[in-house]
């Protein structure tokens, strides 16, 4: 959402139903490691969630799909399909997402916000730390005017330290 990594030529807000942007990734290679993972975003059923859609170029369609498959399928715990979304001008689209796969073992549901704080605090991999991660996407948020929220709250819970 922060950081397409591609070109595009439209970015717009989109509303994806059905799904909630969640902290319920284990990450040991770009935000952690096996010894000490970090957690990062994935889709996870339920609810809905506002975020960015970028159009790109047709001609750049393949390419980009295979470079977002490359880099966020390294141990396949996702399902990346199209799924369809309400742009912030009325126009459905379907957009190609990353959806948690719950059965895999990267997937990660905790109780309560003690442990995934932990794992947030604890996670640096080879991109950075699971911590500026998610202070990067509290940031877009914001600037989607999404002021207050579940992480939102994480954030708060990792800077606190408890």
């Amino acid at each position: 959402m922060w950081r397409p990594d591609f070109g595009h030529v439209e970015a717009r807000t989109a509303r994806l139903k059905g799904y909630h942007r969640a902290m319920c990734i284990l990450s040991n290679h770009y935000r952690g490691t096996a010894g000490r993972p970090g957690l990062v975003l994935g889709l996870d059923l339920g609810g809905s969630c506002l975020g960015r859609a970028f159009r790109i170029e047709a001609a750049a369609a393949e390419a980009v799909m295979r470079q977002l498959y490359e880099r966020e399928m390294l141990t396949g715990v996702y399902d990346p399909r199209f799924v369809p979304v309400t742009l912030d001008d009325g126009r459905r689209v379907a957009a190609w997402a990353f959806i948690a796969q719950r059965r895999h073992p990267q997937y990660f549901r905790a109780a309560d916000t003690a442990e995934a704080a932990r794992l947030v605090r604890q996670g640096v991999g080879i991109a950075g730390s699971s911590r500026d991660y998610l202070a990067a996407t509290v940031e877009q948020l914001r600037e989607l005017g999404i002021r207050r929220g579940t992480l939102h709250r994480l954030l708060a819970r990792v800077d606190r330290n408890d």
